[in-house]
């Protein structure tokens, strides 16, 4: 039963190469960093919020204001070998957004800007304490059929966030993402550095999609103790 249905559009996915216990240093006790052949990412993904309401709300009737929201995140597991999603940073424009605070999300207020021509989408932001700041152009290519790794990247189904000593799961769904090839005009940013994270040392690999219209966000629940939780369940396929 969802608590929260939107729907997310104009999405960037921009992914960089990092060291595993470089993004280990920045987890929880209680998550791992998830990699694919032995390399952890970082993923820059800037997009739009819309039609944002709870599942009581009649189709007919009005969500929240349309907005936009950018995200610095990486890939983990639980002991027991959930994969999911680590948000190391959550840029939002709407106020209403910080609720989610409550249980750990690291929401920031700012000033968030998409703008789109005919051939590339351009996103930018400047959090509005602490200063830091991107700018992002893309151009959306050809649709793709993902690969392993476009899938892995891009395809996470829970979110953990951390608040009051415990690990918070967040289940997600939707529709599978439409994903185009992409290719980064324009990138400086300094999100990265602020998470506690050197600055990417690599050329990034893109994705964009124009998005996906029927999310379904789950109540977030306290997982079991690290201990509790390594004492049973059946471990997922590693990657």
């Amino acid at each position: 039963m969802p608590v929260l249905r939107a729907g997310w559009s104009t999405q960037a996915f921009v992914h960089w190469p990092f060291r595993p216990d470089q993004v280990q240093a920045l987890l929880p006790e209680g998550l791992e960093v998830d990699t694919y052949e032995d390399t952890a990412w970082v993923s820059l993904t800037p997009f739009v919020m819309a039609d944002v309401r709870t599942p009581g709300l009649p189709a007919s009737a009005r969500g929240l204001p349309t907005f936009a929201e950018t995200n610095l995140r990486t890939y983990v597991r639980t002991p027991d070998g959930r994969d999911g999603l680590w948000f190391l940073s959550m840029e939002v424009g709407s106020p209403l957004m910080l609720a989610a605070r409550a249980v750990g999300a690291p929401y920031r207020l700012g000033r968030l800007r998409t703008s789109r021509d005919l051939t590339a989408v351009s996103y930018a932001g400047t959090r509005w304490s602490g200063g830091a700041s991107y700018r992002l152009v893309v151009r959306p290519g050809q649709p793709i059929r993902p690969a392993e790794r476009d899938v892995w990247l891009t395809s996470r189904w829970r979110a953990y966030t951390s608040r009051f000593g415990r690990i918070w799961e967040t289940p997600v769904e939707h529709e599978p993402w439409p994903l185009c090839e992409a290719t980064v005009d324009a990138v400086e940013e300094t999100l990265t550095t602020a998470a506690g994270l050197p600055a990417p040392g690599a050329e990034p690999l893109a994705h964009f999609s124009p998005g996906v219209r029927h999310v379904r966000l789950g109540m977030s629940r306290p997982r079991p103790c690290t201990e509790d939780a390594e004492g049973g369940g059946t471990r997922e396929r590693s990657r």
